[in-house]
């Protein structure tokens, strides 16, 4: 690696994939993908599911912001927030045990130079069930708190959660997809379908 310990490639402190994990990147730049004659399929279908977490994070974040700016009711923000973090939490556990069960192991044996980026995102993958449990917690208290005498403060509590979420999402579907689109780029989607 680049002489950073194993702390600073954590999921809440990593900035990015470390220079020796993006190697394949530098062959198979993201500007280049959507042009690229493998990039329809198997990648596509695989970067619109994470498009979806993206744009879920982002749905729960405003319709929590409408509610504590009182622009939408408490009924509609609690069905919100229920049906749309439903959603993500399972759609998101769902996506990471194909990943874990088969993608994750067919990608590691392609590439020696990237086989440890797979460890990263198997320990991600770990962090998350804990990150999400926290999720959890929060939109189930927002939901709650909804008919309580301080109806907002919940929504708050999430609103916070929310923004440290959708920063540890992104940093890992990020480094996911540069790991990982490159192999499915330059070896095809064999195996993996």
């Amino acid at each position: 690696m680049t002489g950073r310990n194993a702390t600073d490639l954590t999921l809440e402190n990593r900035t990015g994939l470390p220079e020796a994990l993006r190697v394949l990147l530098h062959d198979y730049p993201r500007e280049g993908w959507q042009a690229d004659p493998g990039f329809h399929g198997l990648v596509s279908f695989w970067l619109e599911r994470h498009m979806m977490f993206r744009q879920l994070m982002a749905r729960m974040t405003t319709d929590t912001q409408a509610f504590l700016d009182g622009r939408t009711d408490a009924r509609s923000f609690a069905g919100g927030i229920a049906q749309f973090g439903g959603m993500f939490v399972n759609q998101l556990h769902g996506h990471h045990q194909i990943e874990d069960h088969h993608y994750f192991p067919i990608l590691r044996s392609r590439d020696d130079r990237i086989e440890r980026g797979f460890d990263l995102l198997d320990a991600d993958h770990h962090a998350l069930d804990g990150i999400l449990a926290r999720f959890v917690d929060q939109a189930n208290g927002a939901i709650q708190g909804v008919t309580g005498s301080d109806p907002k403060t919940g929504a708050g509590r999430l609103l916070t959660g929310l923004a440290d979420l959708e920063r540890l999402i992104d940093r890992h579907l990020t480094d996911e997809e540069d790991l990982i689109v490159p192999v499915i780029l330059r070896d095809g989607p064999s195996g993996l379908g």
